[in-house]
């Protein structure tokens, strides 16, 4: 301490903005704490350029990280406050670490010398992270900063990318340090490695043997921008492409005729998929068991009988339930086009044939969708469906199809918007849409914020229109996010398709009850099939009233099919020319309806609204275009006693 000269222009803190410059990260996100006031005084010299974003929960703040990270590759970064501000952020936490986000996580710890003592709000921060990081770690001393940091750049960028958690006490940021001292960079491990050579030919002999491939496409993929390569390779086998369920970015482009939609969300369904196949190719597969009712006894997602390849950067997911014939550990982008050039010397029996199947089954599918569209327009109330057209129209007749980033949290309503958004070959790009594997709600709302800040994407997309649509359930975690936006006066168009209830719990509580309603030992039944706290409208709430207390922003509820488009469209016009969001009250139809005047309550129970018992299947090479696509065990109905649960909505919360 006694060669620091007497006027000071540097700290410890100043390691973080060292290392944000080197790495051309511009934000930092979070709540404001006593603990954080030296780091978050860094963002105040403009020669760090870095913004404070202030958020009002650190959930927020970490999704709002999560949103820029997406968007730019690059680490999101947020200070968190001790223990009840990594506390209150591992819900989204969560978010991060199941789809691999790279994230920097700092915690200010109360001081070195005091947290022996138990002061107030401290607590071993570092348990409280490690299950939900690649690595979670407390500063021992001031001097090892420098260090600490450097390595928790490191390995968030590193293959495959991750939060990292650092406790720092807060009292080790403020040591002052030289002039001269400063991180000198982080160490870039490039993931652009290629697989072995051997089993890249083993899998292309395999696939060569197959009659009947088919490939499954996890966020790894879509984070290596690898579509062309997975295009190419679905072309050259002749196999439907299914997405994992909750893909957290376009994993194949919607445009392909290949394409089929995310897995679904039963043990039944995706036993139905993988039945037809003799070979899958798992390709970046990381959330392989994305439901939330799974019974041994009703045999294992994967039938014994299909043989198993995979292909991603991160061994853990290679493998980790099902046995696997060939494992190529490598990355996706850069591995593909070796094997593809294989696969062409010997393609496997039956491409063409198989190409030429799916062309027709694409042409069916658009034409059930089309009159399901209509269908929609001429009903009282609004189907999700008319929305998600709304915005196609709206997204390419301004040109904007490589300048907008979906943001889906309307969880119930998933396929329609996987259906008709432009997410493919035609400018989008995986990131224009968002999502997250881990499905803690809350997160959307928040992940808006740090994507509309971005004007620079790793992908090559601009955010210019920022769309995000969120079910009135979520957009309650969180609506304190809008205070934030019109802080730093984002314009996002949120969506809020309002059908009063959590409709997800319902279909879930549906699925109990078909797995455990007549099974030997359980013979579970709930009271109702319809309970009240699955319900959100008594009070009615409302959300532009809501979102107007938050800062001013403006909206406007929506109640008819026919007004729809126009309100779509004043919207998305008032986002691309004002700095406010605008807030779509969509009041969409029930999915549950109340019992018919006069008849008993067990008349509708497990009923399922006809607007998806109608609604086309995305998996058409499985289904055969049959919108009932399986059936389940005697207790879900959709009014005439037949089971059914629709194949386009997965139900895991």
């Amino acid at each position: 301490m006694a060669n620091i000269p007497s006027n000071v222009n540097r700290w410890t803190r100043d390691y973080v903005f060292d290392i944000l410059k080197d790495l051309g990260i511009h934000y930092i996100f979070g709540v404001p704490g006593t603990n954080e006031i030296p780091i978050i005084d860094g963002t105040s010299y403009e020669a760090n350029g870095v913004k404070y974003i202030e958020c009002l929960h650190e959930n927020i703040a970490i999704g709002a990280a999560m949103g820029s990270a997406r968007m730019t590759g690059k680490p999101g970064v947020l200070v968190v406050h001790v223990t009840p501000g990594i506390a209150h952020s591992i819900g989204n936490l969560f978010n991060a670490y199941r789809p691999e986000m790279p994230l920097v996580i700092i915690c200010c710890q109360q001081q070195n010398e005091l947290v022996t003592q138990e002061p107030l709000l401290a607590s071993n921060l570092v348990d409280l992270a490690r299950q939900y990081t690649k690595w979670a770690h407390e500063v021992r001393t001031p001097s090892e900063i420098p260090l600490v940091l450097q390595r928790a750049f490191k390995e968030a960028m590193a293959p495959p990318n991750g939060p990292v958690f650092i406790s720092i006490p807060w009292d080790f940021t403020m040591v002052a340090i030289k002039d001269t001292d400063k991180v000198k960079g982080v160490t870039r491990i490039s993931p652009h490695f290629l697989g072995d050579d051997v089993t890249i030919r083993q899998s292309a002999q395999l696939l060569a043997e197959s009659k009947s491939p088919v490939i499954v496409v996890g966020d790894a993929a879509g984070y290596a921008d690898a579509w062309p390569e997975l295009q190419e390779l679905a072309e050259l086998i002749g196999a439907p492409v299914v997405l994992q369920t909750f893909s957290s970015v376009a994993n194949f482009p919607n445009s392909d005729y290949h394409w089929q939609g995310e897995l679904p969300g039963s043990q039944a369904a995706i036993q139905d998929v993988f039945k037809k196949h003799d070979l899958a190719f798992l390709i970046g597969f990381g959330a392989q068991a994305q439901l939330a009712v799974f019974k041994y006894s009703d045999g294992p997602l994967f039938p014994e009988s299909l043989k198993q390849i995979y292909l991603t950067n991160n061994t853990w997911d290679i493998a980790k339930n099902y046995y696997g014939e060939a494992a190529i550990f490598g990355d996706i982008k850069t591995t593909l086009p070796v094997l593809n050039q294989y696969v062409k010397q010997s393609p496997p029996p039956g491409a063409a044939e198989r190409n030429k199947l799916m062309m027709e089954m694409n042409d069916a599918r658009a034409a059930k969708w089309e009159a399901y569209f209509h269908t929609a327009l001429e009903q009282e109330k609004i189907w999700s469906v008319v929305i998600a057209r709304a915005l196609k129209e709206a997204i390419e007749e301004r040109g904007l199809v490589n300048k907008y980033v979906y943001v889906h949290e309307a969880v119930s309503d998933g396929a329609p918007f996987q259906y008709y958004l432009p997410l493919g070959a035609g400018g989008a790009k995986p990131i224009s849409y968002y999502c997250v594997a881990g499905g803690s709600l809350g997160w959307s709302m928040p992940a808006s914020l740090g994507i509309k800040l971005e004007t620079q994407t790793s992908q090559g997309i601009t955010p210019q229109l920022v769309i995000n649509a969120v079910g009135d359930g979520s957009a309650l975690f969180y609506p304190q996010t809008w205070w934030t936006a019109a802080h730093e006066q984002l314009p996002i168009l949120y969506i809020i398709t309002n059908n009063q209830e959590y409709h997800t719990l319902q279909v879930g509580l549906q699925q109990v009850v078909a797995a455990y309603g007549s099974a030997a030992g359980y013979q579970w039944h709930p009271k109702t099939m319809d309970p009240s706290y699955l319900r959100l409208e008594s009070p009615v709430i409302d959300y532009v009233s809501l979102a107007k207390a938050f800062g001013g922003q403006t909206g406007e509820q929506v109640k008819t099919p026919a007004d729809v488009k126009d309100a779509v469209e004043k919207a998305v016009d008032h986002v691309l020319s004002n700095k406010t969001s605008y807030i779509l009250d969509m009041r969409v139809a029930q999915d549950t309806p109340a019992p018919p005047a006069g008849k008993a309550q067990q008349a509708t129970d497990g009923v399922i609204s006809r607007h998806y018992l109608q609604q086309p299947v995305l998996d058409i090479f499985h289904s055969n275009g049959v919108e009932v696509a399986f059936k389940e065990p005697a207790g879900l109905t959709n009014g005439n006693g037949a089971g059914h649960l629709p194949v386009n909505m997965p139900a895991i919360f």
